[in-house]
């Protein structure tokens, strides 16, 4: 991306305070970008509090800025729910028509990743939405993700500091994951992604106990969706109760699939959070605690 490029900025799933729509479309436009905010991102379900709008405002919008020729990136302002609600709605034909471009969302958008990686076999950028406190506050989130958009040469190793191995090893695959709960809701959707195989898998969640993390990975094995996984990164768990607990249900879920595994790679709902591209081809060092992309996320 460049400096001066059209940018839109949308909500697929909760409502976004009206304070941080504007603070994210500030910081945007200082980073000499020209964000658009979409016509209803600012929009409360009249019914269903917890969503941006109705289903069909928001799939409007996102779909209207993806087939925009002028808009460069799509950027998400926030989670929540609502973005299952959103794909079924989106104009698949007219999007994959238009080709890809850059997306960027977490959490609740796991679901729009996944649904671009199937329907259009797009990338994405597994980042921080505009209206959170991370994009709006965390310095580091904001370099991570502008490193990303601007200067994609310069972040081809993703390192985070704090990165160590449950299972050390090597594995190349295609990236791909997000928020845990979403995966585990995707299994077995007609159209979703059938399998992890041959994937370096990225997990994340919050506010989740462990037994519910275990529920949910259990999903996953018990459905064959981990079968064949080549790598498994973990990003943060904030509210997911104390980490040796967290880290024993992960290692015990997971240590089994006899694939790398590292935790604390810094994605994900944490006070910073990483951006991680997804759909793309890259080597997992769980030793090492990095991610090498074979080019860059962005061309």
């Amino acid at each position: 991306m460049r400096p001066g490029d059209r940018v839109a900025v949308v909500a697929p799933s909760g409502p976004v305070l009206q304070e941080r729509v504007w603070a994210g479309a500030d910081l945007l436009r200082s980073w000499g970008l020209q964000p658009v905010v979409m016509p209803h991102v600012r929009d409360v379900h009249p019914e269903f509090g917890y969503l941006a709008g109705t289903d069909e405002d928001r799939a409007g919008d996102l779909t209207a800025a993806w087939c925009d020729p002028s808009v460069a990136a799509v950027f998400c302002a926030r989670g929540g729910y609502g973005a299952q609600r959103t794909a079924e709605l989106l104009d698949w034909d007219a999007i994959r028509a238009a080709g890809p471009k850059v997306f960027v969302g977490f959490s609740d958008v796991t679901a729009l990743h996944e649904a671009f990686a199937v329907r259009a076999g797009f990338a994405t950028l597994h980042g921080p939405m505009t209206g959170t406190v991370a994009f709006l506050k965390d310095g580091p989130t904001q370099e991570s993700l502008r490193a990303t958009l601007f200067a994609p040469e310069s972040v081809r190793v993703l390192a985070p500091p704090a990165a160590r191995p449950l299972v050390p090893g090597r594995a190349h695959g295609v990236t791909l994951g997000g928020c845990l709960a979403l995966l585990a809701a995707e299994a077995g959707v007609r159209g979703a992604r059938g399998s992890a195989a041959g994937g370096l898998l990225f997990l994340e969640d919050t506010g989740e106990e462990p037994y519910r993390l275990d529920r949910m990975l259990t999903q996953l094995l018990r459905s064959g969706w981990l079968a064949g996984v080549a790598g498994v990164a973990l990003g943060t768990w904030e509210g997911c109760g104390a980490h040796p607990a967290v880290r024993a249900t992960l290692l015990d879920r997971l240590g089994g699939l006899g694939v790398p595994l590292v935790e604390h790679f810094g994605f994900g709902h944490g006070p910073t959070s990483l951006t991680v591209p997804l759909g793309v081809p890259a080597t997992l060092d769980a030793g090492a605690g990095t991610l090498t992309l074979d080019g860059p996320a962005l061309l």
